[in-house]
């Protein structure tokens, strides 16, 4: 029997669980999301979403084990996200991992988020080729990365202010368009037309990003402009946004030719992103990694991949180990 790990994720404001095995198949994945909770605020509150994953980790974790068919002695290992993400919420689940993994009597390994998010691919794919280029883009996170080999990373440029997923929700937030922002915008652009042509910020500047300009181009021109079309905004905004981030992954595959191309990140569920990103690949002759839509915001079952991965590496942890909000990828 292959044998099964329970990966555990609380790093902002979704609880999650899932049961995973060592040949990456997903026997259970549960996410409780916290997105009506916050919404009233625009943002995630940190203080309710620790409260939140204190109500909800035990029976996510209940729910998760009863789909998989297993009890806890059945499996061999426990896989916790350490960070990076709020503190509190890290606690709630590392706590938990712990006190499983104790009783349970067996190994337990903590997980970079980020690492998480890169091992993702292998949800839809398990033959996933190197060196390959990697977008990361989420609510907290904008970087472009290389992986010469798995867990080896090279960082080629990140954003000097706003993640893109930050942008999309501030500039929702000021349309009034509620949160998250990601998905109500990419479904408005759908409908309107690029027609405002906002700035592309450091299109042709390397590696490195940055959105807060765009952002502020956005809210000056709603302010100058009370007629706007807000398809139209969204359609400019959405359009800005895909081709900075286009235009590096396409730079990175001009010069380095990897022949595969990994998008992961919350952002990596945009239907927009995804296929602006098959169009690259295709002209590049990379393999497109993308994990499935339901798979790229954050979850368990990425930790649980990322989890295996490490054991393989690096074995198990010791119970030292706490939250680490700010914790970065190690690049080589």
């Amino acid at each position: 029997m292959t044998r099964c790990l329970l990966a555990i994720e609380t790093s902002c404001d979704e609880t999650a669980a899932a049961v995973i095995g060592e040949d990456y198949e997903v026997r259970a994945s549960v996410v409780a999301s916290q997105i009506d909770l916050h919404a009233e605020f625009g943002g995630v509150v940190p203080e309710l979403a620790s409260r939140a994953h204190v109500e909800l980790i035990t029976p996510i974790i209940d729910q998760a084990l009863a789909e998989a068919g297993l009890a806890g002695s059945e499996l061999s290992a426990v896989a916790v996200t350490s960070g990076p993400g709020l503190v509190g919420a890290l606690l709630v689940g590392i706590a938990t991992a712990k006190s499983l993994a104790l009783g349970w009597g067996i190994p337990i390994v903590s997980v970079n988020h980020l690492e998480g998010h890169l091992a993702s691919v292998f949800l839809a794919d398990r033959e996933v080729p190197f060196p390959q280029t990697a977008l990361l883009v989420s609510g907290g996170h904008c970087m472009l990365t290389r992986a010469p080999r798995l867990g080896t990373y090279e960082l080629l440029g990140q954003t000097v202010d706003d993640s893109i997923g930050e942008a999309y929700d501030k500039v929702a937030r000021y349309l009034g368009l509620g949160y998250p922002g990601g998905p109500v915008l990419d479904r408005l652009a759908a409908t309107g037309s690029d027609v405002l042509h906002f700035p592309r910020p450091m299109l042709n500047d390397g590696y490195e990003f940055s959105f807060s300009g765009l952002k502020t181009a956005v809210v000056n021109y709603v302010r100058k402009e009370p007629a706007f079309v807000v398809a139209d905004v969204a359609a400019s905004f959405v359009a800005a946004c895909m081709d900075v981030l286009c235009a590096k992954v396409r730079r990175a595959l001009e010069e380095f030719g990897d022949p595969a191309l990994a998008i992961v990140g919350g952002v990596a569920a945009s239907p927009v992103l995804r296929v602006r990103a098959q169009d690259i690949a295709a002209e590049f002759g990379s393999r497109l990694l993308i994990p499935p839509q339901a798979l790229a915001t954050d979850n368990a079952a990425m930790i649980g991949v990322a989890g295996w991965q490490k054991l393989a590496a690096h074995g198990a942890d010791g119970m030292g180990f706490g939250p680490e909000p700010d914790l970065r990828l190690t690049f080589s």
